[in-house]
């Protein structure tokens, strides 16, 4: 009887170090390994960084036009909100006295050369596409772009391993307004009021049709629940960091 009993322990000790081992690694491979460990089997960018202070970060891509920019840095600078502005090439180009005027409280980030998706480029095209677009706005701000936001959100590892080897932090964001579906000033500014925690970084777009119109509703509510504002470039931790799988990046442990 004894006998039965410890055979039959030592198959279910057995059983549970399979059952672990089958756990493991389906975790790893679903992203899971990633939360729990600070580490990903797929290289991911920034979306949000682990804070308990109620800080956020604004941020405006531009691509085209700039029908609303006027009205929305005339907030920023009312409420004395500085907040980061990802450039595609041709528009920086294009409009060269608005990367000045944005440059004059603001960040400015690269939002590629040509707005492609960019998970479909080699590494050659990909550093052709940041360096090119980065020379075009420092040549006008004559300050040095770190930052860097991919068109469409659209991202591979090789995308990210090229950015950070050309001195890149890849951004994306945890708060996505959809102003760029032409919702409604309220609605916009609901959806980003709603979702923000402390480091989150918000996506908008410096020519949706609403956006202008929703950032002082966003910046006076969330000051009044104890938020401040920062740019990117100064919510997101510079070295001994890890991004786990939800994008978050935080002190290394």
């Amino acid at each position: 009887m004894f006998a039965f009993i410890k055979l039959k322990s030592v198959l279910l000790g057995f059983a549970a170090l399979a059952m672990i081992a089958v756990l493991g690694v389906s975790t790893y491979f679903t992203g899971a390994y990633a939360v729990f460990y600070g580490n990903t089997p797929r290289l991911v960018p920034i979306y949000c960084v682990e804070k308990e202070e109620k800080v956020v970060s604004l941020s405006f891509d531009c691509a085209w036009g700039v029908d609303y920019t006027d009205k929305i840095l005339e907030y920023l600078e009312k409420a004395d909100v500085r907040a980061t502005f990802f450039m595609v090439e041709f528009w920086a180009e294009k409009y060269p006295e608005y990367v000045e005027k944005i440059h004059k409280r603001n960040e400015i980030g690269t939002h590629s050369a040509t707005h492609s998706y960019m998970s479909k480029l080699n590494a050659e095209a990909i550093k052709s596409e940041l360096t090119t677009s980065s020379e075009a706005i420092e040549s006008i701000t004559g300050e040095k772009v770190e930052l860097f936001r991919a068109p469409y959100g659209d991202y591979d590892d090789e995308l990210i391993k090229t950015a950070s080897e050309l001195g890149y932090y890849t951004v994306q964001w945890d708060v996505d307004s959809l102003d760029w579906k032409d919702l409604s000033a309220s609605d916009i500014a609901m959806r980003v009021i709603n979702g923000v925690k402390g480091g989150s970084i918000v996506l908008m777009h410096n020519n949706g049709l609403h956006t202008a119109e929703a950032v002082p509703i966003i910046i006076e509510t969330l000051k009044n629940r104890g938020y401040t504002f920062v740019p990117i470039g100064e919510l997101i931790l510079r070295e001994n960091y890890v991004i786990d799988g939800t994008g978050m990046q935080r002190h290394a442990q």
